[in-house]
């Protein structure tokens, strides 16, 4: 299983005891604002049980981020492969996250992000990774760009599992990061 540290985080795995976060995380309107509805208590459990009983590919762990200071989940991150045939070429892995909106702005997914870049390129030897968001999710964008990725907006699309009721949430943004890319920050950064 997967497990991660950064400076202020540790990312592991969920345990039983995230429960609460991630219906909190499945039913706030400020972290929620670019879905089209909210999950109820019962869903917002169901899949949080799936999620805890299926055995993942070896990265593909669905993380809670905690803080180390206090041991408080604050969200989830991690890595997917993307399931959007025609869209995005099949079983590409996508970077993702979801915090709490009382831990916003304290650099704390970009710092999750940061890791998990590392550890796709490094550890599981990914050659490229994506993040997709809607297209007016300037948060999601500036994460991505922090992180090192780049947009990519010959995949951009209409996210098909979106209703027709939602129409400002279709359009979404594909944001790239090849290992090679991430290399040559690496190294344009050590010698800064």
């Amino acid at each position: 299983m997967t497990t991660l540290e950064t400076s202020r985080l540790i990312l592991r795995p969920c345990l039983e005891e995230h429960r609460e976060l991630f219906y909190e995380l499945s039913s706030d309107p400020a972290v929620l604002e670019f879905f089209p509805f909210s999950r109820s208590r019962e869903d917002a459990d169901t899949i949080f049980s799936m999620i805890r009983d299926i055995t993942p590919e070896p990265g593909f762990e669905f993380l809670t981020l905690v803080l180390k200071h206090s041991g408080e989940g604050i969200g989830f991150s991690g890595l997917s492969r993307l399931q959007l045939d025609p869209q995005l070429p099949r079983n590409a892995v996508e970077i993702g996250w979801r915090i709490s909106a009382q831990h916003w702005g304290k650099g704390y997914a970009t710092e999750a992000g940061v890791a998990l870049v590392r550890h796709a390129f490094t550890v599981l030897n990914f050659e490229e990774i994506l993040s997709i968001a809607v297209r007016d999710n300037r948060r999601a964008l500036a994460m991505m760009r922090k992180i090192g990725m780049q947009p990519y907006p010959a995949w951009d699309f209409d996210h098909p599992q979106i209703p027709e009721t939602h129409p400002q949430l279709k359009r979404h943004v594909v944001y790239r990061l090849s290992a090679a890319e991430w290399r040559a920050q690496q190294t344009e950064q050590a010698g800064n």
